[in-house]
């Protein structure tokens, strides 16, 4: 497939919450930088009604944390970034590629067949070449769940969701994710900024390792995965929240997410692409 590497996005968000006491919170809500990339981006934090300092991690494929010890009372985000041209794919990492077939707290994929779908499933699955399983993998998740927000709550695993048949795109990402790890292909999570994604949010998705290459795919099928930029990567949706902190009051007010192409996308659902 012919992906267009002069593409520019323009992406961002806007979150204000409250702390109800003083504590550390972790953002991840900053494009992934990667080769072939060029980002253009403001990241302006206040916290108590004051400018809040920010120090960046960086952490599996190129993560971005910002991190900051913040007082109680109102904290306000605001991320923006134009970005041009298309990222290089990822290096397969020894690391990651063992800790993306290892079972983790929201992707339980060693419970999957038996104790929660039928075995016979997994072992369709594991009969079939590696590029066959991924499409197959992700068309199973798209028919065995229902897109539905507010259907799931933020502490949900696979038990959870498969008994409603409901989630919302973490949802698909984990269990889509877990379906490939019980089939011995690693696959982790990645947070997204999806142009055309609708309803406009966060988007999840899944990364897999085929062919020694990490490429993606999405089962809710809400939004083309060439315009797609990588925020965060991780085991589960614990390693890819776009705001944490240490277990004290948080309440999250206002949540804006916005991201746009600068050309129509457009892609064949069954090519294997990579996150660009």
């Amino acid at each position: 497939m012919d992906i267009d590497r002069s593409m520019r996005r323009t992406v961002g968000c806007e979150i204000d919450a409250t702390l109800g006491e003083a504590t550390a919170i972790v953002l991840a809500v900053a494009v992934s930088s990667a080769p072939g990339l060029m980002i253009d981006e403001r990241l302006e934090v206040t916290a108590g009604g004051a400018p809040l300092a920010m120090t960046e991690v960086v952490g599996f494929s190129g993560t971005r944390w910002h991190t900051a010890d913040a007082p109680e009372g109102p904290l306000t985000i605001r991320y923006s970034a134009t970005v041009t041209g298309r990222g290089a794919p990822r290096v397969v990492d020894s690391t990651e590629r063992i800790l993306a077939v290892r079972p983790s707290r929201y992707v339980q994929s060693d419970e999957l067949a038996g104790p929660l779908i039928d075995a016979s499933i997994i072992e369709g699955l594991c009969a079939l070449p590696e590029r066959e399983r991924l499409l197959a993998a992700r068309e199973w998740v798209a028919g065995r769940l229902a897109y539905t927000p507010g259907s799931t709550s933020p502490t949900d695993g696979l038990p959870e969701i498969l008994a409603t048949g409901q989630g919302v795109c973490r949802d698909f990402a984990h269990l889509l994710a877990g379906v490939l790890r019980a089939t011995d292909i690693p696959a982790r999570v990645v947070s997204v900024y999806a142009p055309q994604l609708q309803p406009m949010d966060f988007h999840a998705v899944v990364e897999a390792l085929v062919d020694e290459q990490w490429v993606v795919a999405d089962a809710t099928g809400l939004a083309p995965r060439t315009g797609m930029l990588r925020i965060a990567t991780g085991r589960d949706a614990a390693d890819t929240a776009f705001l944490a902190n240490d277990g004290t009051s948080l309440t999250l007010q206002r949540l804006h997410v916005h991201a746009e192409a600068d050309a129509l996308l457009d892609e064949d659902a069954r090519a294997l692409l990579p996150l660009g």
